[in-house]
């Protein structure tokens, strides 16, 4: 059995949807030079407001990934 090494990353997303989405761009955007993504977890989430209303959206991840042999 193969044993598995993982390294984590913390980043930010943002968008103006949702939290849901900061999370998705966030992803997208660390798939672009980041390999092997395998998982993330939810560390803050917040926001900025404007005239009352959620302005954006903003999303703390860790992200793990394996590591090449």
């Amino acid at each position: 059995m193969e044993e598995h090494i993982y390294k984590k990353i913390e980043i930010v997303g943002t968008s103006e949807k949702s939290s849901d989405d900061a999370v998705q761009n966030a992803l997208t955007k660390a798939s672009q030079s980041v390999h092997n993504l395998r998982w993330f977890e939810v560390i803050d989430t917040r926001g900025s407001i404007k005239d009352g209303n959620v302005d954006r959206w903003q999303v703390t991840i860790k992200v793990g990934f394996t590591m090449h042999s």
